[in-house]
């Protein structure tokens, strides 16, 4: 049994809300990959974070959609190692990280307007470039 993350000192991932599972991973390695089951596989039921408001939860659900399998876990893999230990604690890390970046909130544009020197560079710019295409066509003769 996994033991729980602590996130911050009010979000913490309960133990039983973690699956754990070793399986062998690809890449170069040699024959050592071939035996030996060092890539992890973490999974966290997103429903079972404790103190998580929902606005962060729907955050989390939108980023990490591309990793919530069938059953709606979010799966987590992490294989950076040959050592099972550090790619686990390694896995963790990444969850702990993706729950801290949804806790932020994003800030909201307030729509203004252009300011007057704005629009008059637009203006001067769209003069100039008119002019110069204008040049280009000369008289045919």
């Amino acid at each position: 049994m996994a033991d729980p993350i602590h996130v911050t000192a009010s979000v913490r991932i309960p133990a039983d809300a973690i699956r754990f599972k070793a399986v062998r991973a690809g890449g170069a390695g040699g024959q050592n990959v071939n035996k030996v089951s060092s890539k992890v596989e973490l999974r966290i039921d997103l429903t079972a974070i404790e103190g998580l408001p929902e606005d962060a939860l729907i955050r989390l659900r939108v980023a990490q959609r591309n990793r919530l399998d069938a059953e709606g876990l979010w799966m987590i893999t992490s294989d950076r190692t040959r050592n099972q230990l550090k790619n686990l604690d390694d896995a963790r890390e990444k969850a702990v990280e993706a729950i801290r970046e949804a806790l932020v909130r994003p800030i909201t544009r307030r729509a203004t307007k252009p300011t007057k020197g704005s629009k008059e560079r637009r203006l001067d710019s769209k003069k100039r470039a008119s002019e110069v295409k204008r040049r280009r066509s000369g008289p045919l003769e």
